[in-house]
């Protein structure tokens, strides 16, 4: 964790230098109504549009910051004085917890709000916290340290959202107890809606004509996958940094697609789609679809602007994988 060093220093001059608020500050800091105001901060998209909609009427009363809002996805991003500052002023901070949050323990030592509430996504999904795999012919990077790795990527299963947003009620609940009722029913019909799509998922897999699906990039999408009992082959694990399939990997992708006769091959958001296209130009076809599964990676301030949702990008993948699997 060295690399942060620097950015700890700035943190430390700026917290010595700025008027930010106290505890007590913050606690008088209310609105209309007498309640306080909340200030919390998540770090991907997925979280903070969670929150947003168990806030629901109250999110305009409520302080919400996504770190993560101009594209970066979490396995590139490194906190600004100004992020860690955010964060320790917060009275509630999510984040996954995984390798690409190592950065997080040492924010976290410094809290102006003795109060604040800390939610580490693979810490509260306990057991369904998976491993991170290697398939066959995945291009793997030797890890010199042996360390387990977790697949980050939990956002991706509805199951999981569901979990997660009931443990963020909860939470929200006890942090402003006035709004309570309006958090737990938020909560119960957001989670609703998300079984609803889960099961329009599991309906779309049970009446597809293969349940295999091959990625020529990182592949994300492990909690997905076992969700609804699908195989994947993939160039790159989900965490990986490589960019640059090796001809073995891409050699053996295209034999995968041929020999179980894929109609298409996938890549996630911003990708160059380079590996899809050299694979698709191996293939005994040579002219597959290259389809995109969003892994919310790259949503930034102006997308959720737009209007974009977690669930509206769930929708959307569901859409790309009953054209994948058919």
């Amino acid at each position: 964790m060295k690399k942060y060093s620097a950015i700890f220093l700035a943190f430390v001059m700026l917290f010595s230098l700025s008027a930010c608020k106290t505890t007590a500050d913050a606690d008088t800091s209310g609105n209309a109504d007498g309640s306080r105001t909340l200030n919390i901060v998540t770090t991907i998209f997925a979280e903070y549009d969670w929150v947003r909609a168990i806030l629901g009427d109250c999110q305009d009363r409520v302080s919400l910051t996504l770190l993560l809002d101009s594209g970066t996805d979490l396995h590139n991003y490194q906190p600004s004085a100004e992020d860690i500052l955010k964060i320790a002023n917060c009275d509630l901070f999510l984040y996954v917890g995984g390798e690409s949050d190592e950065w997080v323990a040492d924010a976290l030592q410094t809290a102006v709000n003795d109060d604040r509430v800390v939610m580490n996504l693979l810490t509260l999904l306990g057991d369904s916290a998976k491993v991170e795999e290697t398939v066959e012919g995945m291009q793997t990077v030797d890890e010199a340290d042996g360390e387990t790795e977790y697949d980050e990527h939990v956002w991706l299963s509805l199951k999981n959202a569901a979990v997660i947003c009931s443990a963020i009620a909860e939470v929200l609940t006890q942090l402003d107890s006035s709004s309570a009722a309006i958090y737990t029913a938020n909560a119960e019909a957001y989670i609703d809606e998300l079984n609803a799509l889960d099961e329009q998922y599991r309906s779309a897999v049970q009446n597809a004509k293969t349940t295999t699906l091959l990625f020529a990039d990182r592949f994300p999408f492990r909690y997905l996958a076992d969700d609804y009992g699908l195989s994947y082959y993939a160039a790159f694990s989900g965490c990986s940094a490589e960019t640059e399939a090796s001809f073995e990997t891409i050699t053996f992708l295209a034999k995968k697609v041929d020999a179980l006769q894929l109609s298409c091959v996938l890549t996630i958001d911003g990708s160059d789609k380079e590996i899809a296209e050299t694979l698709v130009q191996n293939t005994e076809v040579g002219d597959l679809q290259i389809l995109t599964l969003d892994s919310m990676q790259s949503v930034t301030a102006q997308d959720i602007d737009a209007g974009v949702t977690y669930l509206s990008i769930m929708e959307e993948n569901l859409a790309v994988l009953k054209t994948a699997l058919n």
